[in-house]
């Protein structure tokens, strides 16, 4: 079903389930000889959901090589643990900085206010959907997790004035600030929104303030990109599961983050998938970098001067 103004989801259905696939293949990661990424919290996080493929993946039971063939996402386990180890060494080095106001914008089902070592004094602040936020916190409660940073958490739609629930927490928009926007701008908004959120964030950075996020669109609009996305739809849906990236996201024209980042007063690195699994010390993608998502999404790291 297409996206439309004011849709709803859970961590189960529409653009929602993404996260948990996401959560998924960190725990498929985490499970590796020599694993790029450790994160003991996705799989029990998964298994909350109730997502029989996404629980086959955590759990081990299905083989993730396997489960990539039938949804044509080659490498699919590695490039979400690149990317999550990408995220994860920028909050360090935002920590060492000395930063210790950070804000996880869409936080679904990310576990790094519990598994990161934070500086002492540092506040996490995860923004969500009211819905998802209590999900999270009741099933880290039940495995008896702890934060390892004060977490204030947040729950308001994006489409909300969010800014200001931030506010009403205690986010102090005077000391510099860590964002992170992991799997938000990749096509889930419409451009506009993308605008408008990189357009809030900005006032509310103070100098030195850093940003994080991959950006582009998880669909390509070439034909053979549109055959790819056919496939993987038909794929899920014989592991049971019903998602159509290329109804869940917007088209048109995404935004370039990075220029609209330097355009205002930040100064920023740009980097390709095949940057993230040579940093993380993965095989090469080979010809998956020609592929979508490899092809259409970007990443960038900014520091506002």
């Amino acid at each position: 079903m297409a996206r439309t103004e004011g849709d709803s989801w859970d961590l189960a259905n529409s653009v929602g389930a993404t996260a948990t696939m996401v959560a998924a293949a960190r725990a498929a990661a985490s499970k590796r000889p020599q694993p790029v990424i450790t994160d003991d919290f996705a799989e029990p996080l998964v298994r909350a959901v109730g997502l029989d493929v996404f629980t086959r993946l955590a759990s081990g039971e299905l083989d993730p090589d396997d489960l990539e063939r039938s949804v044509g996402f080659p490498r699919m386990v590695d490039t979400f643990a690149a990317r999550a180890r990408y995220f994860d060494d920028y909050f360090a080095a935002a920590g060492q900085a000395g930063l210790l106001q950070v804000v996880i914008v869409a936080s679904g089902l990310d576990s790094r206010a519990y598994r990161l070592r934070w500086p002492i004094g540092t506040i996490v602040y995860e923004i969500d959907q009211p819905e998802v936020i209590a999900f999270k916190a009741a099933t880290m409660s039940e495995i008896g997790a702890a934060p390892t940073a004060k977490l204030r958490e947040v729950g308001v739609d994006l489409r909300d004035d969010w800014p200001a629930a931030l506010q009403e927490a205690g986010f102090d928009p005077a000391h510099p600030t860590a964002w992170l926007a992991e799997g938000v701008l990749i096509g889930w908004l419409p451009p506009e929104a993308e605008v408008r959120l990189l357009d809030s964030i900005i006032p509310l950075s103070a100098e030195g303030s850093r940003f994080a996020a991959d950006y582009g669109t998880v669909t390509g609009t070439s034909p053979a990109a549109r055959e790819q996305a056919r496939l993987a739809t038909e794929g899920w849906r014989q592991q049971g599961l019903d998602m159509d990236l290329t109804s869940l996201s917007y088209p048109g024209e995404h935004t370039d983050v990075a220029a609209h980042l330097h355009e205002n007063g930040w100064e920023t690195t740009e980097s390709r998938l095949t940057d993230l699994f040579s940093a993380a010390g993965l095989p090469e993608l080979g010809p998956a970098a020609e592929q979508v998502p490899a092809a259409t999404i970007k990443f960038v790291r900014a520091v506002r001067l």
